[in-house]
């Protein structure tokens, strides 16, 4: 199966000027984990609702704090026509739950979680094991 067939298409952008309470409210709104970050049409990181609590909140950053300042700049990502089975285990590998997903115009045009995996009918036990190990770019 490939990624375009179980990824979510419907992705929200956040902006690395906007405050984290902005990017929380978006996360809350469309409940989600994760908000792939962009610039001047370029995708320049990804921010978690983990980053936002353990970078920000938990620092004694406040709410006005901007999203730049707390976001994951190291962007894994995948490309739609990729199977499922390659980048499972590259998320695994790799530690996260999450990964951007690109066309080949290195364009974003969705997003693919373990929950997209999942009810895509594909196994996710690959990615799960390997991103439920301590470390990845968002451990703290």
């Amino acid at each position: 199966m490939k990624v375009s067939e179980a990824m979510t298409n419907d992705v929200r952008i956040a902006d690395p000027d906007e405050t984290i309470e902005q990017a929380a409210r978006t996360l809350a709104e469309i409940d989600a984990g994760a908000l792939p970050v962009g610039e001047d049409d370029r995708l320049v990181g990804m921010i978690t609702d983990r980053d936002i609590a353990i970078r920000a909140i938990a620092e004694g950053k406040g709410p006005e704090t901007k999203v730049r300042e707390v976001m994951t700049p190291d962007i894994r990502y995948c490309f739609d026509d990729q199977e499922i089975d390659e980048v499972q285990k590259n998320m695994g590998d790799n530690r996260v739950r999450r990964m951007a997903v690109l066309n080949h115009d290195k364009r974003l045009v969705g997003i693919l979680s373990f929950a997209d995996i999942a009810l895509s009918g594909a196994r996710a036990d690959q990615a799960l094991k390997g991103a439920s190990q301590p470390g990845g770019p968002h451990a703290q």
